[in-house]
């Protein structure tokens, strides 16, 4: 069975079957009530340990000031809903990731209303990945598409995992770019984690789960309801170190993942496009209200590799227990000599060097933040002289 990563960096399958069963149910307990961070914190502070409150009757949790509605879910769970979960969890790629637990996304532990819980199809370790976000209309221009595989094929084997919304258009494009380059992708789902939509992408979702991440803070079976996709473009932006529009109109829900971007303090990047097409002008305001014009993606990695190589030394400093790399390590070492000064394609350095796509687009950044390595068109890669 799947774990769930409980509070305070603990590991559920640490501990014995029996106490493992209990903070399980207890955790599903408080999710299908809805709790947010700050209602559990406070709970916490109250009646310690998360099995505490999952006993309170509801009058007790009201007294704490819990919410008559979540007070009752507490006290008297849905056990269908919590038992559709508990199954959903016997397959191995499924996961739920708890607010404090080292599994958690630390860049989602810094907004305001973050999920007190992700419900997650495929790999958690893609979400401490440096991401970006690619958005933008659901009726694109056929440059509009190629546009968004491009970009997302091409930063995604500079090491970048590829988040956006699975809708159709620039989200489907975007995914499915990552996915050409072997890269990682992850889709942020507005509904419960058990169903797709739009249904035309079932295929690309289950593509997705199988190498990157399908994510949710909805509970299974959540509809795909018409407030759902706003909240979770937060997360899409908020993963992300930065988010590039490819395509939008003026009235577009990828300028609210724009604008909620720039109000976590990401980066917002926008494609200029003609002044006839209507799905410039939604770019051509975010410019004028400061996003950076982009025109390849070596411009946005630019301005992302500094960020995005903290973010990998952090990772790797947490891994290796602050050992430092890549100077001692075996595969860093055999990774260089691979290298020429010739172009190499990621291609055949996969070939020779036994590492995953995934594993040796990290690895390259690293080299290419430390000054040893130059990211060229096509996914090639040199040694700098």
């Amino acid at each position: 069975m799947t774990h769930i990563a409980g509070g305070c960096g603990a590991i559920i399958d640490s501990l014995n079957t029996r106490e493992q069963n209990m903070k399980h149910d207890a955790w599903l307990v408080l999710l299908h009530a809805f709790l947010s961070v700050s209602e559990l914190l406070t709970l916490k502070e109250r009646f310690g340990e998360i099995e505490a409150i999952a006993r309170q009757t509801e009058q007790s949790l009201r007294n704490a000031g819990l919410p008559e509605n979540k007070a009752r879910a507490v006290a008297s769970p849905d056990r269908k809903a919590i038992d559709a979960t508990q199954l959903w969890l016997d397959n191995a790629d499924h996961h739920i990731v708890v607010y404090g637990s080292d599994a958690y996304p630390e860049m989602l532990t810094q907004l305001a209303g973050a999920p007190l819980a992700l419900f997650v199809n495929g790999d958690i370790d893609a979400l401490h990945l440096p991401c970006l976000a690619i958005v933008g209309s659901r009726n694109p221009t056929r440059g509009g598409v190629r546009n968004a595989v491009d970009f997302s094929r091409h930063l995604s084997r500079s090491g970048y995992a590829i988040v956006s919304g699975l809708a159709q258009g620039i989200d489907t494009a975007a995914h499915r770019g990552a996915l050409d380059a072997n890269g990682k992708t992850i889709a942020f789902l507005g509904h419960g984690i058990d169903r797709v939509y739009p249904a035309q992408n079932y295929d690309l979702a289950h593509q997705i789960a199988a190498t990157g991440a399908l994510v949710s803070e909805y509970p299974l079976g959540a509809p795909p309801d018409k407030w759902h996709f706003p909240e979770r473009n937060r997360l899409i932006s908020g993963l992300s170190l930065g988010t590039l529009v490819v395509e939008a109109a003026r009235r577009s829900g990828s300028l609210i993942t724009a604008r909620l971007a720039a109000e976590q303090g990401r980066e917002v990047f926008a494609l200029p496009g003609s002044i006839h097409n209507p799905l410039a002008r939604g770019c051509h305001e975010l410019i004028r209200q400061g996003a950076k014009l982009v025109e390849t993606a070596a411009d946005i990695h630019a301005e992302l590799a500094p960020l995005a190589g903290h973010m990998q030394q952090n990772l790797t400093e947490s891994t290796d227990n602050g050992s430092s790399i890549p100077a001692g390590d075996d595969d860093y070492s055999a990774l260089r000599k691979l290298l020429s000064h010739d172009p190499t394609s990621i291609d055949e350095l996969k070939k020779h060097s036994g590492l995953t796509i995934g594993e040796l687009s990290s690895m390259l950044l690293i080299l290419e933040l430390h000054g040893e390595v130059e990211s060229l068109s096509g996914g090639r890669y040199a040694l700098i002289a």
